[in-house]
């Protein structure tokens, strides 16, 4: 199934520490040869300071060889770094742990009024000297593979210095890759929140293909938080639906491939009705650039309504989800919530059918078929009732209550308004440049 594996495609986006997890996946699956998995594994290591990972690595790919003299020199090389800037911070992080800053941090944020209490209090620890180590610490402990340490550091760092320090968005980055490495998906959540509302913000400064880099980076990035997070799925239906149509466009200019994690969200997210109309149409207008089982199978159920065509997607999503890192957790969700997609859109076109035919249709014996249909009456998700005699299925009237027409006819307005109000400022504020601009000309001359 490597050739609906999006593992390549995905890499470019992300931190080579990031990648690992991917590389693991992708042995467990034996989806391509080991051997160059530990190879690309290796490769990526080399650049980093995880020498002990890499020693094992090249042990795995290279039976019965010596380690190279270069690891070896390189390890005692890291561990003396290592120990030189851990002698120069640790008693500066110490200081984090003592009653007054604690006091401190809890009841203000502001980065000011802790350095002053730093340096008033505690001037032998040389608060300005011991910042910007703090930082390279940071970034060296990260190159280690200590994630959870370099979370907590950078944390300490970020408090420290103004929101526009030189390094405030490699620390933001950092801050995410760390969490997100250490497993910790609630504070991952938080992270990849701030640093879109930091890009978000620092949008006008930026120049536009810098800010598409980074609303690209993000999208890849928070694939770990949506896919992981409780409230992930509708964490990313609202980042390209809620949130104005920035990130939709970076998805359609430049990764295209987003749109499997999109659709996969759609469908396993209640609020999935929602938001399918307008994904419907994206998938048509980005078909000729992607496609693949997933984005196909909401093709062939809302645009085809080609339900023979949904069961041969039905059993190709199957093995797509069973060789994704990201999806592979929600197989027996995503395969439920397609088949009442299937079933839903179905009875809409007819108002009776036979048991055998729903079976056929979702890849199911009758004995399964009514048993999931029995399911669905009892759980209020179906209006139907079942004629065991004859093997039917009748359907109850559909009809929309107008509260839901209105909602939506009306589920858009706040997300054109917004468009059309920053459209209308920009407008203005190029106006008024040009306006300067000749005022300043005509006093020129």
């Amino acid at each position: 199934m490597s050739d609906y594996d999006l593992t390549l495609r995905i890499a470019k986006h992300l931190d080579r520490h990031m990648i690992f997890p991917l590389l693991e996946f992708l042995s467990s699956r034996k989806i391509y040869d080991e051997k160059s998995v530990l190879s690309t594994k290796l490769d990526l290591l080399n650049k980093t300071n995880m020498v002990d990972f890499a020693v094992d690595c090249y042990k795995y790919l290279y039976h019965g060889k010596d380690v190279p003299e270069n690891l070896i020199e390189k390890r005692r090389s890291i561990v003396n770094e290592l120990v030189e800037l851990r002698d120069l911070v640790s008693p500066f992080i110490d200081l984090f742990e003592r009653e007054d800053v604690k006091k401190l941090l809890e009841t203000d944020r502001d980065h000011a009024i802790i350095l002053d209490h730093l340096r008033n209090n505690y001037s032998e620890y040389k608060p300005d000297e011991t910042i910007p180590i703090l930082y390279r610490f940071a970034k060296f402990q990260y190159d280690c593979g200590d994630y959870e340490k370099t979370a907590s550091i950078l944390e300490a760092y970020r408090i420290l210095v103004p929101g526009n320090d030189q390094h405030i968005s490699d620390v933001l980055w950092g801050k995410l890759a760390s969490d997100i490495l250490n497993q910790n998906w609630e504070q991952s959540a938080i992270d990849l929140a701030q640093l879109r509302e930091w890009i978000d913000k620092n949008e006008k400064e930026s120049n536009a293909l810098q800010t598409l880099q980074q609303r690209c980076w993000l999208i890849h990035w928070g694939l770990y938080v949506y896919f992981h997070h409780p409230k992930g799925r509708e964490q990313l239906i609202d980042l390209f639906f809620t949130h104005g149509e920035s990130y939709l466009n970076v998805v359609q200019t430049t990764c295209p491939h987003i749109l499997r994690y999109i659709t996969a969200a759609a469908i396993i997210s209640k609020r999935r009705k929602n938001i399918m109309k307008d994904l419907v149409k994206i998938i048509q207008q980005e078909s000729y650039n992607y496609r693949d089982p997933i984005t196909e199978l909401v093709e062939c159920l809302y645009v085809n309504f080609d339900f023979d065509g949904v069961q041969i997607m039905l059993g190709k999503c199957d093995q797509v989800l069973a060789n994704d890192f990201f999806l592979a957790g929600f197989h027996d969700e995503f395969i439920e919530n397609a088949r009442l997609f299937s079933f839903e859109t179905f009875c809409r076109i007819h108002q009776c059918i036979t048991i055998k035919m729903i079976a056929e249709k979702l890849n199911m014996t009758n004995e399964e078929a009514e048993k999931w249909i029995v399911d669905l009456i009892r759980n209020a998700r179906l209006d139907a009732k079942i004629d065991s005699k004859l093997g039917h299925v009748v359907f109850g009237a559909q009809a929309i209550s107008p509260y839901q027409q209105i909602i939506e006819k009306t589920k858009n307005l706040t997300m054109r308004a917004n468009a059309i109000s920053i459209s209308i400022d920009k407008k203005i504020k190029s106006v008024e440049t040009v306006g300067n601009w000749q005022k300043t000309t005509s006093i020129t001359e």
